[in-house]
């Protein structure tokens, strides 16, 4: 029997196309001694791979090498094992990539078969620990402070707004479009939303944050970026999780000059989640028990089939998708 994988053939040049894919066919192999078989179910498709398919080896984590699986986590079934710690039947989450089966001899995690895999994907997994560790660990957030989160539809923006919500935080996120922007303020509670696109953005955000912003959580740059540095307080502190808006572009927006950092005394941290692996069990753990008391929701854009992730990832960076990206395979 055979099974497909997508592998990396080429580096993008600025977007990412279909033709720097190559989809192969594979004979499922033999497991042996320690190892065990997984079927894959479910892909997660992340901002982050823009990253992970350029040739930058100075970046947090190594590119993904030519010729290779592209890189991706995921949630499978373990169908065949050689190995005591995980029977067949188990499933597992973990870094899998673009395959319909993978053979591991660790380096997984046994999830729970009674919760959806969208749900784990959406709150559990990436999204829901780098929201977590943004903001608890980078920004600290105090009851009546407030946090305005960019990307705040997505999968991180939408966990770290819920979050702070519980903390006694007024939350502001700002989205792509109205319908992102109703679905924060009417489904998740968000205090207020605002659409980035808006030509009356920075008067909008005045009136929505009359008190100043303590906390910015930063998923995406751009053209929100200059008004919400401007209205930070002083002592106030920035995550910085991603520059979504500038992955696919020549060249980088400049950046909000720096005296606002010195004038505010501006507490500004860049953070990825690979430094802190040693965490995920029990970030995990947190967001599993919270959404279990209806305290997280989220929503999942689920595409199908291996081949749909081709082009499907390109959502992400045209703000297409509406909520977490999955892959049902």
């Amino acid at each position: 029997m055979n099974y497909s994988a997508i592998l990396l053939k080429k580096r993008p040049d600025i977007t990412i196309t279909s033709d720097i894919f190559e989809k192969v066919s594979k004979p499922v192999p033999e497991i042996a001694e320690g190892e065990f078989l997984v079927k894959q179910t479910h892909m997660s498709l992340d901002p982050a791979m823009r990253g992970w398919m350029s040739a930058d080896r100075e970046s947090y984590i190594p590119p993904v090498e030519l010729g290779e699986v592209m890189r991706s986590s995921g949630i499978g079934d373990v169908v065949a094992s050689r190995h005591p710690d995980f029977p067949v039947g188990t499933r597992v989450m973990g870094m899998m990539g673009w395959t319909e089966y993978f053979v591991a001899k660790g380096g997984l995690s046994p999830v729970p078969t009674s919760v959806p895999q969208e749900a784990l994907l959406s709150v559990v997994a990436l999204p829901g620990v780098t929201a977590y560790h943004g903001l608890y660990e980078v920004l600290k957030p105090q009851a009546g402070q407030t946090l305005v989160v960019t990307g705040a539809a997505g999968s991180v923006g939408s966990m770290v707004g819920q979050l702070a919500k519980l903390e006694g935080v007024t939350v502001v996120g700002v989205a792509g479009s109205d319908e992102k922007c109703h679905w924060l303020t009417e489904t998740l509670g968000f205090d207020a939303a605002i659409n980035y696109h808006d030509e009356d953005f920075a008067a909008k955000l005045a009136t929505a944050t009359p008190n100043g912003i303590d906390l910015f959580f930063e998923n995406t740059g751009g053209v929100a970026q200059q008004h919400i540095y401007q209205r930070m307080n002083a002592h106030g502190r920035v995550a910085v999780c991603g520059m979504i808006a500038d992955y696919n572009t020549a060249t980088p927006q400049p950046g909000p000059n720096w005296m606002n950092i010195v004038r505010k005394r501006l507490m500004i941290q860049g953070f990825t989640m690979p430094d802190h692996f040693h965490r995920f069990a029990e970030y995990g753990q947190k967001l599993a028990a919270l959404m279990m008391d209806g305290k997280l929701q989220y929503r999942a854009h689920t595409l199908h089939g291996l081949d749909s992730a081709i082009e499907g990832i390109n959502l992400l960076f045209s703000g297409e998708n509406k909520g977490k990206l999955i892959v049902a395979l």
